[in-house]
């Protein structure tokens, strides 16, 4: 894992101002929902069991400018919060910005973690089923209106950062 902000600096980052609200759900209660986003989104291939390695494995997603902080698990099928004392199995940390360019697919995993802009942690054999899930699940029909805000936000964030330099 590299050392806090290293490589982050070349991705634009949310102003302070909206990271404030973030901070006011306990971490567990966003997990929960960041969990209930992910089993929507993931329903098909957690049925059919393609998450399973995952099976009571904890992933620590760290956002670094918002300051947020998830920690799921998969448990009977489901992913669900995991409790914040647990120790996490792997960590991907980034900003929100990279971690847009990796949900509406503007950017190659591959890239984002060459370039440090997103940093595995932990268990690099987890890491990697992760990322080659990632790269199967097509997400543009799953996501529908949802993919073409995530797109508005990306630009606009890459506006902003391109103006604060």
């Amino acid at each position: 894992m590299s050392a806090g902000g290293q490589g982050l600096s070349h991705s634009p980052r949310l102003p302070r101002l909206l990271t404030l609200p973030f901070g006011i759900l306990p971490p567990r209660l966003n997990g929960a929902v960041l969990a209930r986003i992910l089993n929507r989104v993931f329903r098909p291939e957690l049925t059919s069991g393609e998450l399973d390695f995952l099976d009571q494995r904890v992933m620590l997603i760290r956002v670094d400018d918002a300051h947020l902080t998830y920690r799921l698990t998969l448990r009977d099928g489901r992913l669900e919060a995991a409790d914040s004392a647990s120790t996490a199995d792997l960590s991907i940390e980034g900003t929100t910005y990279d971690f847009l360019l990796l949900a509406t697919r503007r950017e190659d995993p591959d890239t984002l973690f060459f370039n440090r802009r997103l940093r595995l942690g932990g268990d690099t054999e987890l890491g990697l089923h992760i990322k080659n899930f990632l790269d199967s699940v097509e997400m543009e029909d799953r996501l529908g209106p949802l993919l073409s805000i995530m797109n508005r936000v990306t630009e606009l964030l890459s506006r902003f950062g391109s103006q604060s330099r």
